[in-house]
């Protein structure tokens, strides 16, 4: 004879888990949402206040200039969207030349350092066209912009000092990564990092560089030694 069945029993009443409400529940609202809370928190004056600081930071980082490209420009356009911009964001000016090896490799690190960063912008000119008769000896050249001013000028890629200037062999001269320039830059200012002035976004982008740079690090290990071992075989 085959087993009874078993009879049907609902599952035990199981109340709903609330869901916590601190600042890292406020942290994953956007403004809109925000807003909407402002009933929420009368009994928490600390909440509250957070609340209030979060639509502050998104509508300042809302109201920052939004950029995303390397972008090409003419001397007479330097002031404009050099000077001027650099009182509202960092600004990297790249001199170049399209025939130099090393402006090639540079500029493919920058337009992936502009496609990420859209807070700061990244503005190339031809260097004869910017500076009259300036030396190729030079190229690449990064100037680095800031309220209007000149940060640092980071010239070359070649293992020599120039006086007064920093090279750009601290970048990793002819293996220079987008994550190793970012890193460099990081080290004049907030250049490379997520524009809208979360403390804790910033900190995840620095180590977002700092762990790119290794696992390149590592490939072009690898790869060196594949090489190696071809030309055993050989």
């Amino acid at each position: 004879m085959a087993p009874k069945p078993k009879p049907w029993k609902p599952d035990a009443y199981k109340p709903e888990q609330e869901e916590q409400k601190d600042t890292e529940w406020l942290d994953k609202k956007d403004e809109g949402e925000l807003a909407e809370l402002d009933d929420e928190f009368q009994d928490d004056r600390a909440l509250e206040e957070y609340r209030r600081k979060r639509i502050q930071e998104l509508q300042a980082a809302a109201a920052k200039p939004r950029f995303g490209t390397v972008e090409e420009i003419s001397s007479n356009e330097f002031i404009e969207k050099v000077t001027n911009t650099s009182e509202k964001a960092w600004v990297v000016c790249f001199l170049y030349k399209a025939s130099h090896a090393g402006c090639v490799l540079l500029r493919e690190c920058l337009v992936e350092l502009a496609r990420k960063y859209h807070g700061t912008r990244f503005v190339s000119i031809v260097s004869t066209s910017c500076i009259p008769n300036y030396p190729d000896q030079n190229l690449p050249t990064l100037l680095l912009y800031h309220n209007r001013s000149v940060v640092k000028h980071l010239v070359g890629l070649a293992q020599s000092v120039v006086k007064h200037l920093v090279c750009l062999a601290q970048f990793g001269g002819a293996r220079a990564t987008p994550e190793q320039v970012a890193l460099v830059l990081n080290g004049y200012g907030p250049v490379c990092v997520s524009g809208d002035g979360d403390a804790a976004a910033e900190a995840a982008a620095a180590q977002e560089q700092v762990r790119g740079l290794l696992e390149r690090m590592v490939q072009q290990r690898e790869r060196e030694e594949q090489d190696e071992s071809s030309d055993f075989d050989d």
